[in-house]
């Protein structure tokens, strides 16, 4: 039996995934052979691509460890992917061990697995709601009380608004949700960028993106993702490569071709 063969109900294992492919680079086992081929035509493309995500995926967890030190109690992490190690809440819960989660993604995939990891989890929810719908989300995180919004919160959106190809609709999002935190609250932010990458590799890795359940991939400059955190305080060291946010080691040297920026900022 293939691994493909052991796709969950209402998964399709032909189409490449972003979750899924993620997942891959970061050296996990819930992706298909869809999602490798769609790797390879990446990484063809953008050769540093998997220390990119890896270095995007430790920015989270010192981003998440930063927040709870700064006694952040309160997480949203939409378009949250498929739990790996050192998921949102065992972060934020190595520092406070009442720290609540709330997980969002509408991936049919990511939401059988994060369920089944959370299932006995009571300071963790998992949310099936799409980042389009903002209010609507954190309206969902705050239902029974586990969430109070009347508190500071960190919304994490992490390497996903460079899956919305429309700025302006990215930006409303960013925007919505500064309306909607109280003060005290975080944002938190990585965003797919170009970089120096050759025009032709760019058309390679985005005709990629295209063929994927997301549709699309649209990197943006420095400003276009600087004005995601319109109003808010950018905290040291601001919009940065993401393996240069508060790294724990050396900082590491700059390099060429694509990368996240990150940042994390705070509302006054």
């Amino acid at each position: 039996m293939s691994t493909d063969d052991l796709a969950p109900r209402g998964v399709d294992a032909s189409i490449p995934n972003v979750a899924r492919i993620y997942d891959f680079f970061l050296g996990g086992k819930d992706n298909f052979a869809a999602d490798r081929a769609a790797a390879a035509k990446i990484a063809e493309a953008a050769p540093d691509v998997v220390r990119r995500v890896r270095e995007n995926r430790a920015f989270l967890g010192r981003a998440v460890r930063f927040l709870a030190q700064a006694g952040v109690r309160q997480f949203l992490d939409v378009g949250t992917g498929l739990p790996t190690q050192d998921n949102v809440h065992q972060v934020a819960q190595r520092f406070n061990p009442e720290a609540r989660v709330a997980y969002v993604d509408n991936d049919p995939m990511v939401l059988v697995h994060a369920r089944a990891l959370l299932e006995t989890d009571t300071r963790t929810v998992v949310i099936d709601g799409d980042m389009r719908e903002p209010a609507k989300l954190l309206h969902y995180a705050s239902l029974n009380g586990f969430m109070d919004l009347d508190q500071p919160v960190a919304v994490l959106m992490v390497a996903v608004l460079h899956f919305l190809p429309d700025t302006r609709q990215a930006s409303e999002i960013a925007a919505t949700f500064r309306q909607h935190m109280t003060s005290g609250s975080y944002l938190v932010i990585s965003h797919a960028t170009a970089g120096n990458m050759s025009q032709q590799n760019l058309s390679q890795a985005v005709q990629t993106y295209a063929t994927t359940s997301a549709g699309s991939i649209t990197p943006r400059s420095y400003d276009e993702i600087e004005s995601f955190f319109d109003g808010l305080e950018l905290q040291e060291p601001g919009l940065v490569p993401v393996a240069h946010w508060r790294p724990t080691g050396l900082t590491p040297p700059a390099t060429s071709g694509p990368k996240f920026l990150g940042g994390v900022a705070r509302k006054k």
